[in-house]
């Protein structure tokens, strides 16, 4: 990575994902929670202060060691263990079967291989338990001025933010991965550009083998 990649860019992300509009939606992907919690794109830590009392320790998979020195205050004041355990979660260094929840906050958008990471996601979850998660992405279906003006600003967008897609569609990849999604709420973020807003928010379970379909 560049200089600016490297360096810069976790710093504009942690101010960016720091803003006062999002707590309230961090609030709500963190509910519900419980036990031991792998969380992908841990970033500078915004999420930790919402970790629900049912929380018994986190796995933060997080690449940029920079955005992990800006974590370490909230780490530091959390009641939750929270470790740094991998870099990629394209490849998670943990057991099948391992946790009781997932947690991913605006973090498909600029991972290389979204679908490879929810797969490493669902084969780490226990069956029948949730990945929770509030994504931005492609805007909903039939919004098609907000699609296009998406597709025109993401090729600058990567470059300033990243690597950050605009034009995800988050559900249809939770599915492909395996997921099935019990909770969703699909929203465009208050006091935002929608092509830089249109949100997915919910639970997605990691099937149960040879059960019927699982309810919300």
């Amino acid at each position: 990575m560049g200089f600016y990649a490297e360096r810069i860019v976790p710093r504009i992300v942690d101010l960016a994902c720091g803003a006062r509009g999002a707590r309230p939606l961090r609030r709500r992907v963190c509910a519900g929670l419980a036990g031991e919690v792998v969380e992908i794109g841990f970033g500078s830590g915004h999420n930790v202060p919402f970790y629900p009392p049912g929380v018994t320790g986190v796995a933060a998979i997080e690449p940029s060691d920079v955005a992990w020195g800006l974590a370490a205050d909230r780490i530091r004041a959390s009641r939750v263990p929270v470790r740094r355990a991998g870099p990629d979660g394209r490849s998670l260094p943990f057991e099948d079967a391992t946790f009781d929840a997932a947690l991913s906050t605006w973090t498909l958008c600029t991972i290389p291989d979204p679908l490879a990471a929810l797969r490493e996601v669902r084969r780490v979850l226990k069956p029948g338990c949730g990945l929770h998660f509030v994504e931005h992405g492609l805007a909903p279906q039939g919004d098609e001025r907000v699609r296009r003006m998406q597709r025109r600003i993401e090729p600058l967008n990567k470059r300033l933010c990243g690597g950050c897609h605009l034009t995800r569609p988050t559900v249809d990849l939770l599915t492909s991965a395996g997921f099935v999604i019990t909770e969703l709420d699909v929203f465009y973020e208050e006091r935002a550009p929608k092509p830089l807003a249109a949100d997915s928010l919910g639970v997605a379970r990691s099937p149960v083998p040879g059960a019927g379909p699982l309810s919300s």
